[in-house]
């Protein structure tokens, strides 16, 4: 006797459960991620904003007993009117306005020379141009920090040699070194990103086009960058969140050049001096707060201005 179609299928059941079992598995993959996220960056952040609301005052002109009191958002318009703290800001923006051009237009070139090679050239160049970028950051600064000294690094003699009198460590030069090292560890993470999204185009559409007549410059501007524009908002978001709380980096530089590298050079510098250096824990929160604002606004709007299907 013939067994019908409907007495072959499934009981329908059990597919629901079956579903679930197969989406709790995945989402369980994610679990790790959001408890680090959760542990390390929302909690934080909570604690941030409850400290904020408080201020340590001291009655008798200042030679009484400390007591917390709350505030409100008294540390917020301190925050907001601070001109150091905004200065720090501005010098920031305008550094990460001609760094991180410079770090992604190097990052594509060479994401795009890779592309462009055979694969095994490709594995042989892309672990070293990775090797920076695998270096701690304090390791890579303290690195350059001696490449850099005039007394004892390399850099400064083979300058002198050519005539080239160059401070790295002057008022004018200072950007320049700090860019620098952030362009050294961080073009060799954004160029394998680069490389990966590219590899996943199919090929045959870069057949078509040479086939076409398409230069290798008409593919790789016209195909190949579009087809990576998600990409690149990607790294593009990374490296802005990344430049406006640079800390690091100026830090071990102030101890070569305090005159020129100041204890409020950037604003997580400021933050870390107010609550350090000066014991003023609730207001370096609430600073704490305003910049995490800042990053997550201008983050956004940066994803949302660029991150647009092309019209046709």
């Amino acid at each position: 006797m013939a067994v019908s179609v409907d007495q072959r299928k499934p009981p329908t059941s059990r597919l629901p459960r079956w579903h679930r079992l197969v989406a709790l598995k995945g989402a369980s993959f994610t679990l790790p991620f959001f408890l680090g996220f959760v542990v390390f960056t929302v909690v934080p952040l909570v604690m941030a904003l409850r400290e904020s609301l408080y201020r340590e005052q001291s009655s008798g002109l200042g030679f009484g007993e400390k007591t917390v009191e709350f505030v409100g958002f008294d540390n917020f318009i301190e925050g907001f009117e601070d001109g150091r703290f905004w200065a720090s800001m501005l010098r920031v923006a305008l550094f990460a306005l001609v760094c991180i051009p410079a770090i992604q237009i190097l990052s594509v070139l060479l994401a795009l020379l890779l592309d462009s090679a055979t694969q095994r050239a490709a594995n042989i160049f892309r672990l070293p141009l990775l090797i920076p970028y695998m270096i701690p950051g304090i390791v890579a600064t303290l690195i350059w920090v001696y490449v850099y000294s005039p007394d004892v690094g390399p850099l400064t003699p083979m300058l002198d040699a050519v005539g080239i009198d160059a401070n790295f460590y002057s008022g004018e030069m200072i950007w320049v070194s700090i860019g620098n090292l952030m362009a050294w560890g961080a073009i060799g993470f954004n160029m394998l990103i680069i490389y990966a999204s590219l590899r996943s185009v199919p090929r045959e559409i870069y057949d078509s086009a040479y086939v076409d007549g398409a230069s290798e410059w008409r593919v790789a501007w016209s195909i190949k960058i579009p087809m990576v524009r998600r990409t690149l908002v990607l790294t593009t978001v990374l490296a802005i969140i990344g430049t406006l709380q640079i800390f690091s980096d100026p830090v071990l530089f102030r101890s070569m050049t305090p005159e020129t590298v100041t204890r409020d050079f950037t604003p997580i510098m400021a933050i870390y001096d107010w609550a350090f250096a000066q014991g003023e824990f609730n207001y370096a929160a609430a600073l704490s707060i305003i910049l995490a604002l800042v990053v997550g606004t201008v983050s956004a709007l940066f994803y949302r201005l660029t991150n647009k299907a092309p019209t046709a």
